[in-house]
């Protein structure tokens, strides 16, 4: 038996038709986790749906010896991510882990980026994760256990024509730093993946790349940044062993690496009100990295950033 087992346990995976979402169901499978895939089956813009990628997944994932259902329910609403959630109590009696995976990408930037085209993205990656999470936490508290994966993209850092994107996965981020806050007394464990492979979401249109890499290829880009090679990391962080929560793990190409948030110790002015140019002047010093942390949390950050403050013992 592999010392990283699944069996007895039940895993939810959204966007799980394609790429690299079927990468992460059929992995939990092969561990032994009974599996509902879920995919709406629209095109990479959010458009239309299909039932066909999910199903294709879980006869895959029979053929090989695993269970798995397919869900088609649509993630960006309430009532979706409740059916997703229904669907593994429905075939399966519980759920154990989820991961939250399901995602559009429409290419838009400033000044075209309209309202109606960041609340497309805003409603499948941020409340898609919202929605399923929120059905999926009573669960997980009343069994005193469970385990969320929820998906960023190095896109939060600025790529041209990808604002909306990049906006929703950055906001991803606060949402499962405050579930694994709230989570930790519940036995919960909620961890962020920034995954990097070749799919149809990766890349602009105008690359036209497949969804997986061609079959047989073992070399070149396409076989490098096989989404299978992304699995490993978020097989753990839906494992009951799980060591950590409220972290930013990228994965991909075979590098494994911890993504993090921290802050400065700054500059402390402490010769009246501060003026313009004294922050100016002292400019160098606040973006200084030296000596930075990490916060845990916002009571973390608050306690050091004050720290000056506090009376002298």
């Amino acid at each position: 038996m592999a010392e990283y087992d699944f069996g007895g346990r039940v895993a939810v995976v959204t966007g799980a038709g394609r790429g690299i979402g079927r990468a992460y169901a059929q992995l939990l499978a092969a561990r032994g986790a009974q599996v509902v895939v879920n995919d709406l089956g629209g095109t990479q813009e959010g458009d239309g749906s299909d039932a066909g990628p999910a199903q294709q997944v879980v006869d895959e994932i029979i053929a090989a010896g695993g269970r798995a259902v397919a869900n088609g329910s649509d993630v960006s609403t309430p009532g979706g991510g409740a059916q997703i959630v229904d669907a593994a109590l429905d075939a399966f009696g519980r759920i154990d882990s989820l991961v939250a995976n399901a995602g559009i990408m429409r290419w838009m930037g400033l000044p075209e980026a309209d309202a109606a085209y960041l609340q497309s993205h805003l409603d499948v990656h941020l409340l898609g994760s919202f929605n399923v999470i929120r059905a999926a936490w009573p669960h997980f508290t009343t069994q005193g256990y469970g385990r969320i994966v929820t998906t960023t993209s190095v896109g939060m850092f600025g790529v041209p024509e990808n604002l909306a994107y990049a906006s929703a996965k950055a906001g991803i981020i606060g949402l499962t730093r405050n579930a694994a806050i709230r989570g930790a007394e519940h036995g919960i464990r909620a961890n962020v993946i920034s995954p990097n492979a070749w799919t149809r979401m990766a890349g602009h249109p105008s690359t036209n790349r497949d969804d997986v890499p061609p079959a047989g290829d073992d070399s070149g880009p396409a076989a490098a940044m096989d989404p299978a090679l992304v699995a490993p990391m978020v097989g753990l962080l839906a494992h009951e062993r799980c060591p950590c929560t409220g972290e930013i793990f990228a994965a991909g190409a075979g590098r494994f690496s911890r993504i993090f948030i921290g802050a400065t110790p700054g500059y402390l002015h402490t010769d009246g009100a501060p003026t313009i140019e004294d922050v100016a002047a002292n400019l160098d010093t606040v973006v200084d990295e030296k000596g930075y942390t990490v916060p845990a949390d916002l009571g973390d950050f608050v306690s050091a950033f004050m720290s000056h403050l506090r009376p002298a013992e």
